[in-house]
C-alpha cells in the first residue's frame, strides 16, 4: 500500500485527491494539509511514500519547498498553470497533474507511482545478483533487463528517468539518477553534470567543458569540473618533471 499526503490550500482541490485516492486499491491517504509547513509535520510524524503537493501556495509554494528540501518521497504536482511543469521535473518530482485533475489522468499518475514504488521496494532499484555485483536489474517497460557493470558508458537523467547507455543499446527506466549515482558509487563512476554520470574507465578524453566516449560527448558542468579532472587523471597522467614544455 502507498502511503499518500495531499497538500493543497484549496480544500475542493483536495476532496478531489482525496476522492481519487479512494477508488485506487493499492493507494491509501494518510494525512492532509494547505501548506508545506503542515506537510513537513506529517512527514515528521508519518512514514509517506507519495505526496500530491499543489505548487500556489501562500507564505511557501510547493516548488521552492523542493528546491529546499532533501530526502522527500515520490511527489506529484498538482497545478492549474502548466508553465511549471519543466522547472518541476528539473526538481526530480514523478508526475504533474494539471487542474482540474481527471480521473483518468490521476490513474495514469497513481500506476507510474505504483510502478515506481514497486521497483524500490519489492524488486529494488537496482537489484544485485545475491552471489555477484557484476550486474544487477532494471526494469524496462514491462521486463526486467540485465545490465553488466563493466558494460556500462554513461547514464543520463531524462526528466524523471534514466537512460543508461552501454556498447550495443541504451536502457530508458523509471529511475531519479539520485539512486543511480548511489549504486554506482563504488565502481568507478563519476558524476560529470546534474544529468550524467559517466563510467572512469570509458572515458578517451578530457576536455575544459566535456568528455568523450566514443562518439558520445557529455557535458561537463563547473560545478563538477574540478572533481571530474582530479579522479580522472589522478595518478594516470604523465608530466613532462623536467618542466620544460
Amino acid at each position: 500500500m502507498i502511503k499518500c499526503v495531499v497538500i493543497d490550500d484549496e480544500p475542493l482541490a483536495r476532496e478531489c485527491i482525496n476522492n481519487y485516492i479512494a477508488e485506487i486499491g493499492f493507494l491509501e491517504q494518510v494525512g492532509e494539509g494547505n501548506s508545506p509547513v503542515e506537510l513537513t509535520n506529517i512527514l515528521n510524524q508519518k512514514k509517506v511514500d507519495l505526496i500530491f503537493l499543489d505548487i500556489q501556495m501562500p507564505v511557501i509554494n510547493g516548488i521552492d519547498f523542493l528546491k529546499i528540501t532533501s530526502n522527500l518521497p515520490m511527489v506529484i504536482l498538482t497545478t492549474a498553470y502548466p508553465s511549471y511543469a519543466l522547472e518541476g521535473f528539473d526538481l526530480d518530482v514523478l508526475d504533474y497533474l494539471l487542474k482540474p485533475v481527471t480521473l483518468k489522468r490521476f490513474i495514469k499518475a497513481a500506476n507510474k507511482a505504483n510502478d515506481f514504488f514497486q521497483l524500490q521496494n519489492t524488486s529494488g532499484q537496482l537489484v544485485s545478483d545475491k552471489y555477484t555485483e557484476d550486474y544487477f536489474f532494471i526494469k524496462c517497460d514491462h521486463k526486467f533487463e540485465k545490465i553488466y557493470f563493466r558494460d556500462i558508458l554513461f547514464v543520463q537523467a531524462l526528466q524523471n528517468y534514466v537512460s543508461i547507455h552501454t556498447y550495443d543499446r541504451k536502457y530508458i527506466s523509471l529511475l531519479p539518477l539520485k539512486s543511480v549515482e548511489e549504486k554506482l558509487k563504488d565502481k568507478n563512476f563519476i558524476r560529470t553534470h546534474k544529468s550524467y554520470i559517466v563510467s572512469i574507465p570509458k572515458i578517451d578524453s578530457i576536455e575544459s567543458h566535456e568528455v568523450l566516449i566514443g562518439s558520445d560527448s557529455i557535458p561537463i558542468s563547473r560545478n563538477y569540473r574540478k572533481e571530474v579532472k582530479e579522479k580522472v587523471l589522478s595518478d594516470k597522467l604523465w608530466k613532462n618533471d623536467t618542466n620544460n614544455y
